[in-house]
């Protein structure tokens, strides 16, 4: 956040990245969302987006308008400007935005700011790592497939503005580090434990069958590998389901800590505006020397 007065302040990001789904337009409206994503979870509102590419010199440059074509659509629906860009000659297709956002100093939230005794509301289903890879090897249905895309595309302007009226005490949104990354980084950053209710989690239909059968990322390894020592799974907790917090999500919803006596609130107030998810799925708590940061249960 870079305070310009006492009512307003900036705040930037920037992401990009390789194709996840074969249609180009699909793939331009999944990256636009997931850079747009950035601004929504520190409670801003977008304003200008700058296209990032990186393309083949041997690709018809018509694929590469159509997935330019998708990217405007969400920076439209997000209610900011395109103001150009920036294009390299790459051997891998890549393509993202820088957005800068604005917000309120006062309503800025962030990543650690969570309180004893908040709920952990999601505000997208989980499943989206798993999905991305099925895809890429050709074991996604087409139902399944048409689903993710249109979860990923999705903004989550719709959650952050159903939120805009109450205290969020901390939030960030899914993606690369999996839920059990960010939700780590959420509770590490406030000093607090974190209790995650696997029942409650909300997931694409088809995404643990998925998991069971096998496809998982190369992110869930890495995860596991680099957040195990940080997270304890209680006996009885299903394996795939805990194997798919590990793993990478691909333009997730928002994670939000907000006090448990307005949970009810903002559950309600984000089914009623759309929200892909709008489930508690958890609370923060104390935390003692020697205990794990997220326990599921």
């Amino acid at each position: 956040m870079f305070r310009i007065d006492g009512e307003r302040a900036l705040v930037q990001t920037l992401d990009f990245f390789p194709p996840i789904v074969d249609d180009p337009r699909w793939f331009g409206r999944i990256a636009a969302a997931n850079s747009l994503s950035d601004v929504f979870a520190m409670g801003g509102r977008a304003m200008t987006a700058m296209n990032i590419v990186g393309w083949p010199k041997e690709l018809d440059v018509e694929i590469l308008g159509e997935v330019l074509a998708g990217g405007l659509e969400k920076i439209h629906e997000a209610g900011a400007v395109l103001c150009g860009g920036h294009s390299v000659v790459d051997h891998e297709i890549k393509y993202g935005l820088s957005v800068t956002g604005m917000v309120h100093p006062d309503r800025f939230w962030r990543n650690g700011g969570a309180r004893q005794g908040d709920a952990l509301i999601l505000t997208k289903p989980l499943g989206m790592g798993t999905v991305s890879t099925a895809i890429k090897r050709g074991l996604a249905s087409a139902e399944l497939t048409a689903a993710a895309m249109q979860q990923m595309a999705a903004l989550n302007k719709v959650a952050q503005e159903a939120m805009a009226e109450l205290t969020v005490h901390g939030a960030t949104d899914v993606t690369g580090f999996g839920l059990v990354g960010h939700a780590i980084e959420m509770a590490e950053g406030a000093g607090l434990g974190l209790r995650v209710d696997a029942a409650a989690l909300p997931l694409i239909d088809g995404s643990l069958q998925l998991v069971r059968d096998g496809v998982m990322s190369g992110g869930c390894t890495r995860g596991r590998d680099h957040y195990g020592g940080r997270v304890q799974i209680d006996a009885g907790v299903d394996e795939a389901l805990s194997m798919m917090l590990f793993d990478a999500e691909t333009s997730g919803g928002l994670l939000l800590a907000v006090a448990a006596a307005d949970a009810d609130v903002a559950v309600r107030r984000l089914r009623d505006a759309g929200a892909p998810s709008h489930a508690v799925i958890g609370a923060f708590v104390a935390r003692g020397g020697g205990e794990p940061v997220l326990t599921l249960r």
